[in-house]
């Protein structure tokens, strides 16, 4: 009678914890499954250079996210890829409500996370600085943010932005300029009113392409706000669906192409704004 109570007793955790194994996993949503079922992937777009751009004559849609989406829709998935037109105040509302199935270039930030579950990286955001070249109280400075923190060198930056905290936070005896806006910001390091040009980095990657002759970058370390860009999807993906992504954007990083995509995006960028 013992035996046979316990041997009932293993069979009914058995069945239990297969029963909350098959609950769980009917919880996960097989996206990619019903991606290729519709044949198309959605991809909410919020226009932002040189993630995502649009063309106002066109409405076409370029940028090295747009890039990323249209390839992993069509050579992973093999399905048409649609972008679909959105803001940034509406980008998480609308990937939580299935109006599009991946959103584009958002920054992981722990609020998000509450509501998306992101990919890895696709790239990364931080504060950047951006300096003349042939400054010479700044030869001999590579990415040490303490060796830029002396008193005969000033820091040109937008006032109020996140830029402005997060070098507040590390400069103490450098001089900050706090400007109303990045125009102003970009014009005193050109003029040598100031000496770095403090902006996030992908901005300050655009204006360097576009003035070659005179620029130089500096991602200092330690990083300044650094946080990574991803694909938001919606948090009750499979785990098996988002490492299917996580796999494609890692080798595309790893082998440089993501890095090409930008570079190209950003070009693009600037001869848009000429």
């Amino acid at each position: 009678m013992v035996r046979s109570i316990s041997s009932s007793l293993k069979a009914l955790v058995v069945c239990a914890g297969l029963s909350a194994g098959m609950l769980a996993q009917a919880a996960e949503t097989s996206v990619w499954k019903d991606v290729q079922k519709a044949g198309v992937l959605r991809c909410g777009a919020a226009v932002a250079a040189p993630y995502v751009m649009r063309d106002a004559a066109t409405s076409a849609y370029s940028g090295y996210f747009v890039d990323l989406c249209r390839d992993f829709g069509e050579k992973v998935l093999k399905v048409k890829v649609e972008f679909v037109d959105t803001n940034w105040d509406n980008l998480v509302a609308g990937l939580q409500s299935s109006k599009w199935d991946l959103a584009m270039a958002l920054n992981q930030t722990p609020e998000r996370a509450l509501a998306v579950a992101f990919t890895v990286p696709a790239t990364d955001y931080q504060v950047s600085l951006l300096v003349n070249k042939d400054n010479p109280k700044l030869a001999e400075v590579k990415d040490d943010i303490a060796a830029l923190d002396k008193p005969e060198v000033t820091f040109a930056v937008m006032s109020g932005t996140a830029q402005d905290k997060a070098i507040s936070s590390v400069v103490s005896k450098g001089k900050i300029m706090r400007l109303p806006g990045m125009d102003e910001a970009r014009l005193a390091v050109m003029s040598k009113r100031a000496d770095v040009l403090v902006d996030a980095s992908d901005t300050n990657h655009l204006f360097a392409l576009a003035n070659p002759d005179w620029t130089r970058e500096i991602l200092p370390k330690p990083a300044l706000a650094k946080q990574g860009v991803s694909f938001g999807v919606r948090r009750d993906i499979s785990p098996a669906d988002l490492q299917v992504l996580n796999i494609y954007l890692t080798q595309r990083r790893e082998t440089g192409d993501i890095q090409r995509l930008v570079d190209q995006a950003s070009s693009e960028a600037n001869a848009l704004a000429k």
